[in-house]
């Protein structure tokens, strides 16, 4: 996954927070009128749009004669996205999640413990939640 640039990120901004999962989504004047202070031109805006696209980090439906644009993926996702990346960008895979493990702050390291227990279907995924019940939840 492509690290995004300062335009490209303010726009997925946008639409991470102004378009539901279930909407159509929004024009290139809606996403352009959001980016308010930054005076973009509507061309600007929609060239980053286009470029987004093509990375396959924004859906696109035409409406008439514009397009209506919404995220491909939740910020949560491409988030993790860009963590496995990281990952993979050589070394050793596991000293560099260990240096991560390390390095987060105890309440993160709850939700991490959390979410590795309800993979391996122990526990609950919320931190601090119940142990699931093997026989009726999996």
């Amino acid at each position: 996954m492509t690290r995004l640039g300062d335009l490209e990120r303010a726009v997925m901004d946008v639409l991470w927070d102004s378009v539901p999962a279930t909407s159509d989504g929004v024009t290139v004047r809606e996403v352009a009128d959001a980016l308010d202070g930054r005076e973009l031109a509507y061309t600007t805006v929609m060239t980053v749009l286009d470029r987004l696209a093509g990375k396959g980090m924004v859906q696109r439906e035409r409406e008439g004669r514009a397009w209506r644009y919404r995220p491909a993926a939740t910020r949560e996702a491409h988030i993790a996205q860009l963590m496995l990346d990281a990952l993979d960008l050589g070394g050793s895979r596991d000293a560099a999640l260990v240096r991560f493990a390390r390095s987060v702050t105890g309440t993160e390291a709850d939700v991490l413990r959390a979410a590795l227990g309800a993979e391996a279907g122990l526990t609950d995924p919320r931190p601090g939640g119940p142990a699931l019940d093997e026989a009726t939840d999996r």
